[in-house]
């Protein structure tokens, strides 16, 4: 389980994955970087207290997830791990290119979550203090994302929480040039990165990283 889930791997999800993030958070990352400021703080520094918030948020669930999986694991085969983690990748793939949506129905889990963080998040706008752009963020970090749960649930296969939570790190930053760019030139990265043909190979590029996870190609690995 240890070789395919690295930072590197993680954070190229992210990347590629951000072409959700971009429907999911886009607007509210545009809203942070054209509000207001009263502290003197430009546009990029809202919006990397923002984005800091919402991958502090992603860690910390990362980290809670990992604990579970990790007391999981001790019971499973890294086979059956390993196929877990590839399984999901493929689904990522099929939910960031649009071509399977079943991963949505994760997000009405965190809805009941989201209730309750939504008023806070809510009160928190408009932005116009670094302090309001990181609470904000952190808020958000729990907003019912189907591309994050299922990251989340990937990561969780990685047999220690401080591993799982550097895995939603990586993730976080792969998000973190879009969600910037997005920000600061919302309207030209939103039409770009929504573009069908750019969900779709940035879908088959993670699905490709679920195959090359799947036990059967470790297998032909190991026979070459």
């Amino acid at each position: 389980m240890t070789d395919p889930l690295v930072i590197s791997t993680a954070f190229i999800i992210g990347l590629l994955g951000s072409t959700h993030c971009i429907g999911m958070c886009g607007g509210i990352a545009a809203a942070v970087a054209i509000n207001t400021r009263t502290d003197g703080s430009r546009p990029i520094m809202l919006l990397a207290g923002y984005n800091i918030g919402r991958i502090s948020s992603y860690m910390l669930a990362g980290a809670l997830l990992g604990l579970i999986g990790s007391a999981v694991a001790t019971g499973i085969s890294g086979l059956i791990m390993r196929t877990f983690a590839g399984l999901l990748l493929i689904a990522m793939g099929l939910y960031i290119s649009q071509w399977w949506t079943g991963l949505t129905r994760l997000e009405k889990l965190g809805g009941h979550l989201w209730r309750h963080i939504q008023p806070l998040a809510s009160r928190l706008m408009p932005v116009k203090t670094l302090p309001q752009s990181l609470m904000l963020g952190m808020a958000w970090g729990w907003l019912p994302c189907g591309l994050v749960y299922s990251t989340l649930l990937w990561a969780s296969a990685a047999g220690s929480w401080q591993q799982s939570s550097l895995l939603m790190l990586g993730f976080g930053l792969g998000t973190l040039p879009a969600m910037l760019a997005t920000g600061l030139l919302a309207q030209q990265i939103r039409q770009f990165m929504q573009k069908r043909w750019t969900r779709q190979v940035a879908g088959l590029l993670v699905i490709a990283f679920g195959i090359f996870t799947l036990p059967l190609m470790g297998f032909f690995h190991t026979f070459h």
